[in-house]
């Protein structure tokens, strides 16, 4: 059994971390980083120079490198931020040059393909213990990052039953010091929880805007400017990186099938009573929902302001 938490560790300080991917995850956790004063040496790896100008540009690493190897090298936390599909690649990349006692997490949205990806590659004496901060915007690129996009929001670890305690609770510690509130899970239940929390949204939202936009009897400039906070709000998640949102589906398939079908029969319910004309069934199922919203909100996971928290967008009925 994986070990608990500390409730209260002290911080952990790490001479060299290393990130592969400087992203938004990635560039957010060296900002965090910096602000908590968490490590001596913070070095990135990114495929692209202009990436790489980028990070170095905005000051947030010390070096940066396109090879995941001569990142790793010396680093004692390794964290990987690049697509869930990158891993088999990087893990190959690093293995030989990881340091004996280094920590390896990730940050991918789905775990349960972690230990198949990247454990083959991990030699022994080095501590893989993936995770995932649940946080994140549509937006990407290393000037997407800010220090605190991991306050007060939930950053889950899922070791397995092997898992080193000292080096979890090491991993542990860094995590609550970037400000983050920490939860050990089992890999199979997180990928199951996460494909109703957050890849099904994704994949609704992904298949509205894909219909709006095929809809013959509604043009893409009505779509647009006609578009109400519903679906607006859609478009927004759509937005996200094409290829993170590929590799989740096509590595959470199981758990994202099984959330959909379960969906897709309630949708077919929903249509019956609108068909039917079952207020009182539509109205079950809607004040459900919003009670379920307002506990999101009294859990400080958003806020109740109109427009989500946006500047300078009114509020209607309508939307």
């Amino acid at each position: 059994m994986a070990p608990e938490v500390d409730k209260q560790p002290k911080p952990a300080r790490f001479k060299r971390l290393a990130l592969i991917g400087v992203g938004l995850i990635g560039s957010s956790i060296a900002r965090a980083t910096k602000r908590a004063d968490l490590a001596d040496n913070i070095v990135g790896c990114a495929r692209t120079p202009k990436t790489r100008d980028k990070a170095l540009e905005l000051g947030i690493v010390d070096a940066m490198y396109e090879d995941p190897a001569e990142a790793v090298a010396g680093a004692d936390l390794v964290i990987i931020c690049s697509h869930l599909g990158s891993y088999v690649s990087v893990g190959k990349a690093i293995a030989a040059s990881l340091a004996p006692g280094a920590i390896v997490t990730d940050v991918g949205s789905v775990k349960g393909c972690v230990a198949r990806d990247l454990g083959p590659h991990i030699p022994d004496g080095v501590h893989l213990v993936p995770g995932h901060p649940v946080s994140g915007s549509e937006k990407s690129g290393p000037e997407a990052g800010f220090e605190t996009l991991f306050d007060d929001r939930w950053w889950i670890l899922t070791p397995d039953e092997t898992a080193d305690g000292a080096a979890v609770q090491r991993l542990a510690a860094y995590v609550q010091a970037l400000g983050s509130r920490v939860e050990i899970m089992a890999a199979e239940r997180h990928d199951l929880v996460l494909a109703i929390t957050s890849h099904l949204p994704h994949l609704i939202a992904y298949n509205i805007v894909s219909t709006a936009d095929d809809m013959e009897t509604v043009t893409q400039g009505e779509v647009v400017k006609y578009s109400a906070g519903g679906f607006r709000d859609f478009t927004r998640i759509a937005a996200s990186d094409p290829e993170f949102w590929r590799d989740v589906f096509l590595n959470n398939r199981d758990a994202v099938l099984e959330t959909l079908g379960r969906f897709t029969e309630d949708l077919i319910a929903l249509q019956r009573s609108i068909r039917w004309g079952e207020g009182d069934e539509l109205l079950r199922v809607f004040s459900q929902s919003r009670d379920i919203r307002q506990r999101i909100i009294q859990a400080g996971q958003d806020t109740e302001a109109p427009n989500f928290g946006r500047q300078g967008e009114a509020s209607t009925e309508a939307d």
